[in-house]
């Protein structure tokens, strides 16, 4: 009885929890919606530019050499334009809009929202190509995690192998790349290799003028699904180690090879163990690929020491922690809701 009750409480409590949750996105949808609408256009934005600031504009549109610098950063519900002129008396105006008005953003709190839109806009890397800012951040993960699985899977199958040569050489590969730092192995592959072996990664991609950072995408590519693999190896083994050896003699018993046990008995069930760690080296990996600074690539890390550098403004890494924030958030929530499904206890 007093379990069935508990049982009871417990859906009526989720319930609510629910129910709380989808009121809250809703309003915040409704309230992003609204201010989407009342937000000025860029047209209204470019108009507050001062009579000077208008003469020099147009008389750019006559000139091969342009005078002002024009920056417009649309961030759905507020948006940003700054407007500098070059020269040793250079002039700048900064303006942010927000719920239907226009606000001056040359000075205290506007101008802090002014330079937070900016740095974010940038670092998110809109209006960019997948190259660029957060965007860079998640596909690097995204790509790393499913080779590191893959990779993961051979290097445990190989380690727990009857073979002593595939056994050895899995368990030497782990050690060495679980052994050694992750950033020291991105300088190995980025730079040795290409040294060594005489070529050059933007060779990967003749004429294209982004080769250079292509290049170095590719190399940050390897360097984390070979780091990922090592340990998504160990995650596979323990996986499949933890399965009752009696399935295994029992599937013997009924004439089945190894390979088909393991790939219709084992490998099915352990994969529900699995899931968890793997989301959790997920986690890992997404943190660490900001250790491609080193390397160059533009993602939030570079780019918001790139804008403290070009700006002094220390206040970029505020946004650059809630965007890393975000999209660890993001994706927790949905590693939370795939465990749910793969639970042992279910």
């Amino acid at each position: 009885m007093k379990n069935w009750l508990k049982s009871v409480i417990s859906i009526k409590n989720w319930q609510v929890k629910t129910k709380v949750t989808t009121i809250i996105v809703l309003v915040a949808l409704i309230a992003c919606t609204v201010l989407a609408f009342m937000k000025p256009s860029q047209a209204e934005m470019e108009a507050q530019a001062s009579p000077q600031m208008q003469k020099w504009i147009e008389r750019d549109q006559t000139l091969e050499r342009k005078r002002v610098t024009t920056t417009y950063n649309n961030m759905i519900v507020i948006n940003y334009i700054s407007f500098s002129t070059s020269g040793a008396n250079g002039v700048t105006e900064k303006y942010v809009g927000f719920a239907g008005q226009i606000h001056d953003a040359t000075e205290g709190a506007w101008e802090t929202t002014g330079q937070m839109v900016n740095y974010t806009y940038r670092m998110l890397g809109v209006g960019e190509n997948l190259m660029h800012g957060a965007k860079l951040t998640i596909l690097l993960t995204v790509l790393s995690i499913i080779l590191g699985v893959i990779l993961g899977i051979i290097l445990a199958l190989g380690k727990i192998a009857k073979n002593p040569i595939l056994r050895n050489l899995s368990s030497a590969y782990i050690f060495f790349f679980r052994g050694t730092p992750l950033l020291i192995q991105l300088f190995v592959v980025y730079f040795t290799v290409p040294g060594v072996c005489g070529f050059a990664w933007k060779s990967l991609f003749p004429g294209d003028p982004e080769a250079v950072y292509k290049g170095a995408f590719v190399a940050a590519l390897i360097a984390f699904a070979l780091n990922s693999g090592a340990y998504c190896a160990e995650i596979v083994r323990a996986a499949i180690q933890s399965i009752d050896k009696g399935q295994a003699e029992a599937a013997k018993a009924l004439g089945m090879s190894y390979g088909q046990t393991m790939r219709k008995i084992i490998i099915p069930q352990s994969i529900r163990r699995m899931v968890p760690p793997i989301c959790n080296e997920f986690i890992m990996i997404l943190k660490d690929v900001s250790l491609i600074f080193a390397i160059s690539l533009m993602d939030i890390t570079t780019i918001s020491k790139t804008i403290m550098t070009a700006e002094g403004s220390y206040l970029v890494f505020i946004p650059a922690l809630v965007i890393y924030l975000i999209i660890t958030a993001f994706f927790t929530y949905i590693f939370n809701k795939v465990e749910k499904k793969f639970s042992v206890y279910e």
